[in-house]
């Protein structure tokens, strides 16, 4: 074995296993399966033009030499971005941890115990220092959080105003630029009207459906917004507000004045600036609106026995069920990082988190009165850490950046600072030295920090927080360990056994891949700093679109969506400007077949477009025929067709350059969802098939890990005339020439965790990508081949292959009285996640492996499915006292007195010789769905209120 070669460790079967494998699915060789799986029209004539693979150990090297050419200034920059302190026992048990950032979404809430709780615990803080009733378990960055909640106000709006067409929604000028930017983006296909102005000068006119402010304003400034809430609620004007996190520690809550949604980011709460992500963004509201909540919320219930449980409630709102009519196309939140960010809350306390937050102020405070004896002005008469500095903002600049600085210069007599945990007395002397220089005064420094207080007792927090025990418990580093490891327990992960869900592509996320993401010169750099400060960024970033853009065939690509969602929404305004720009602004349908993602329905009619959707046949291809018919019917307003390949169904269809073509005849874009790509690359791409733009889910095909639910990346790889649409920031020059605004706050969004997909690529290189996408397949056929006399595979290719995913057929075993969640909490009880329940054919088992998976852990899965299939045999529709209806099983009922059950305890437990030797424990049986949306409660309290009927 080449033990340099970065593909023998992330591939799973042995060269040893080849033979057999390819023996047990039916095929002399490798090429002859491929052969078998993919049309042969769509195959890439030549190998993929990267750089040649390097080893493990090189790319370390090469990731240090890069990270070495970032410039890591002090940075004062603020604008929604503030350095923040990753607590080490954070750092090491959870970011670093494959049990935490390898986690599924806890769709399977028996085996998500422990994430599920420290989201409870994430919700919890949201909801005590917002003041708000409701909170949910994290969006993607505070201006797309913010993009959501006009949304929703819009969509809240009551009966009279729909009638009437009131469509203008108000944004305090005080707001972030790159907020302001996204709301742009989703006000236009919305048709709302922004009116962007001073909140202080708002005439509260009946046109006006909601209203958004800034809390401070983006300078700094703390305004004090309880009579514009009340005016505006006069007025039947809804209100949200973007709050600092670590602000409202000392600032008045803002649901005490009466607003309606509260949101931001919880990057202030020990998570890396990475350049502009990944970090969770948060969104409050009030009870009633419940319904109307975008993204994932955390919900007590309880399970068989009636004991405590947590589940993900109201899922009847989210895209995979409502598609076209669901509140939001959110698919990904940020788990690992709203994970960090509760985990912060939990180890510093009420306490610890006042401590924090009122030295932050001091330090500001102490600042401004250095800066003033210089015989400077600070404009700003309240604030909490933002100074507002009248002065020759380029003579600062030069100073500043000579002394490794950075300030935000928002005109050129003015100057802000914004202050941070980070900063000590030794940064606040830089600070005074730098100003003293520029006046051409002598320096001084202070000692000690000021206790004067320069809060207004108007918006001064008079309220207390966090008072539930988990925040008052766990505040020494071994209990804090301790805390982290008793949730880690809970959770299934890759580090115990495979996830084989279909569509979600739980592939290896390898260490060499995972380790620079904590190196300092990566975590440290803000997201609007000079770009020449960032050089080892940019030719990572360059890198990587550049390797998207030979691995999709396409011209160019934007990394700035943060999920896969986000990513189909960008490139679907990216094809609604290329058709504006050609005067085509009429074209909006959107032609989306029947077995699409949930995202794609919701994405599009968030872009503003009308979903007509196609048939499938019954072997699960694209019905041509209906396809052709209705994009002829519609070719004067066709936009854009949507299509998965291969299909959601795991198949390779022939007919999709047909398919492609009948909608470029009729006018239309094609817009390839990336869902699949694991079983594209290295072998065929969007462009050799000819397709125009495509997103890609750096969180499947390419190895960012899942995280819990997150973080994900979708960047959009799109064709040549698509290119100059691409999107732009307001601060640093990114996108096309024509670039459509933001899709998200940051440039190049979760730069961060690109670092990831640019390892595992320039490690794997053009062989080894291939070979990856070549044992996907296989991996998925094996397992195919192995279950087939126990199960019916509903698609497959002409020649009988499946792609890199299967659907299993589990409708037939209700004459057993079994159902396909049955058999997914059975798994549990041998040691395995369920795969993808009832998506996209209800009542069936959608099966991944993805490449990384050995012979032998394949062979695992297999044993457990075979076994299964004989318990189902077993059963009877009129006894549901079964092994199957009783799964899972925790160890309190294997070691309970009595055992009520037709069948031994070893049968539950130890079903199969392999499960003893690394038995995984459920935390609870299974849990009541109905019960928690019931009695939604979605915070932490006294387990006594949880159980309440």
């Amino acid at each position: 074995m080449n033990t340099f070669s970065f593909a023998s460790r992330h591939i799973g079967p042995r060269e040893n296993d080849l033979q057999d494998m390819l023996k047990t699915v039916g095929a002399d060789s490798m090429d002859q399966l491929i052969y078998e799986t993919l049309p042969d029209d769509i195959r890439l004539k030549k190998d993929l033009d990267l750089a040649p693979a390097m080893s493990e150990h090189e790319y370390l090297a090469h990731s240090m030499a890069l990270a070495a050419k970032n410039k890591i200034f002090r940075s004062y920059i603020g604008l929604g971005y503030h350095q923040a302190i990753t607590p080490a026992v954070i750092q090491r048990n959870i970011l670093e941890n494959p049990g935490w950032y390898t986690a599924y979404t806890p769709y399977q809430a028996e085996i998500a115990q422990g994430r599920l709780e420290a989201l409870l615990n994430f919700q919890t803080v949201i909801a005590d220092l917002t003041g708000m009733e409701l909170a949910n378990a994290s969006l993607l960055d505070e201006a797309t959080a913010a993009a959501e909640a006009m949304s929703l106000l819009f969509e809240i709006r009551d009966r009279d105003q729909k009638k009437k067409g009131v469509n203008k929604f108000f944004v305090s000028e005080e707001v972030l630029p790159q907020t302001i930017d996204v709301l742009k983006t989703r006000a236009i296909p919305l048709d709302i009207e922004l009116v962007i102005g001073d909140h202080e000068a708002f005439d509260f006119s009946t046109d006006f459906f909601g209203a958004f402010l800034q809390y401070p304003g983006k300078l700094g400034h703390v305004f004090d917004y309880a009579e514009f809430v009340a005016k505006a609620k006069e007025n039947n004007i809804k209100t949200a507000v973007a709050a600092d996190l670590l602000g409202l520690v000392k600032l008045r809550a803002p649901g005490e004045f009466g607003v309606d949604v509260v949101v931001g980011t919880s990057q202030r709460f020990g998570i890396p600036l990475g350049y502009g992500g990944p970090h969770a963004a948060y969104f409050a509201t009030r009870e009633e609106y419940k319904r109307n909540i975008p993204g994932r919320i955390i919900g007590v219930t309880k399970d068989t026995d009636g004991n405590f449980a947590l589940r993900m409630a109201l899922q009847t709102r989210e895209q995979h069920i409502k598609r076209d009519r669901a509140t939001s196309n959110i698919c990904t939140a940020q788990v690992l990082l709203a994970v960090m960010a509760g985990m912060y809350a939990v180890y510093h306390g009420p306490k610890g988190l006042k401590h924090i937050a009122t030295r932050v102020h001091k330090l500001a405070v102490t600042t401004a009165e250095s800066i003033e004896k210089l015989g400077y002005s600070q404009l700003n008469s309240s604030y909490f850490d933002t100074l507002l500095i009248k002065a020759d903002a380029a003579r600062i600049k030069e100073i500043a950046e000579r002394n490794e600085v950075n300030f935000y210069y928002p005109s050129e007599d003015a100057v802000a600072i914004s202050l941070n945990e980070s900063v000590n007395l030794d940064d606040v002397n830089t600070i005074i030295s730098i100003f003293a220089e520029a006046a051409g005064k002598e320096s001084f420094k202070v000692s000690e920090l000021s206790e004067e207080n320069r809060i207004p007792g108007a918006v001064e927090r008079k309220t207390e927080f966090l008072k539930n025990e988990v925040f008052n418990s766990y505040h020494s580093e071994t209990d804090m360990m301790r805390y982290i490891k008793k949730l880690e327990r809970k959770d299934l992960s890759l580090n115990h056994s495979m996830i084989s869900l279909g569509s979600c592509t739980m592939k290896l996320n390898a260490a060499s891949e995972m380790l620079p993401i904590s190196y300092p010169q990566w975590g440290n750099l803000h997201p609007f700093a000079p770009v020449e400060q960032a050089e080892g960024y940019q030719i990572v970033l360059k890198r990587l679109e550049k390797q998207l853009n030979e691995i999709t065939g396409f011209a160019g690509t934007s990394l700035q969506p943060n999920s896969g969602a986000q990513g189909e929404y960008a490139g679907l305004m990216v094809i609604r400007a290329y058709h504006e720009s050609r005067g085509d602004s009429h074209r909006n349908i959107c032609l989306i077949p029947s077995s699409a993602h949930g995202t794609n329905p919701a994405s599009a009619v968030m872009a503003g477009m009308k979903v007509v959707v196609t048939k499938s046949t019954d072997k699960g291809n694209i019905d041509v025929e209906d396809l052709r018919e209705k994009a002829i019917k519609y070719k004067d307003n066709l936009a854009a067709l949507m299509v998965t390949y291969p299909s959601t169904h795991g198949v390779f269809e022939k007919a999709i350059k047909e398919i492609i073509e009948i909608a470029h005849e009729n006018g239309a874009q094609v817009y390839m969802d990336g869902a699949n790509m694991n079983a594209q690359v290295g072998l065929t791409s969007p462009g050799e098939i000819g397709a125009d733009v495509c997103h890609l889910n750096l969180h499947k095909t390419f190895a960012i890990p899942h995280g819990g639910g997150g973080p994900g990346v979708g960047p959009i790889c799109v064709a040549e005339q698509l290119v100059p649409f691409l999107p732009g920031s307001p601060l640093v020059k990114t996108g096309g020439d024509s670039a459509i605004t933001a899709i998200s706050a940051a440039p190049w969004g979760s730069a961060l965790v690109c670092l990831i997909s640019y390892g595992y690529i320039t490690m794997l290189g053009s062989e080894g990508l291939k070979k990856a996408t070549q044992y996907a397949i296989l991996n998925a056929n094996y397992i195919k081949a192995r279950i087939e006399e126990h199960y019916k595979t509903l698609y497959s290719g002409e020649c009988g292959r499946a792609a890199h995913e299967m659907i299993v057929d589990c409708r037939p075993f209700k004459a057993k009285g079994i159902e396909v969640t049955d058999i997914a909490k059975r798994l549990i009880d041998y040691g395995f996640h369920a795969p993808t329940v009832s998506f996209p054919v209800a009542g069936t088992l959608m099966i991944e492996p993805t490449e990384s998976e050995s012979k032998a852990e394949l062979d695992r899965f297999c044993d457990a499915l075979i076994s299964i299939r004989k318990e189902i045999d077993e059963a009877s529709e009129d006894e549901p006292n079964n092994v199957l209806k009783n799964s899972p099983h925790t160890l309190a009922m294997l070691t309970a007195d009595e055992w009520n059950f037709p069948y031994s305890r070893e049968k539950a437990a130890y079903p199969l010789d392999y499960v003893s030797e690394n038995k995984f424990w459920p935390a609870i049986r299974r849990v009541d769905e109905a019960y928690g949306d019931r009695n939604l409660m979605c915070t932490c309290a006294p387990i006594e209120e949880y159980m309440e009927e």
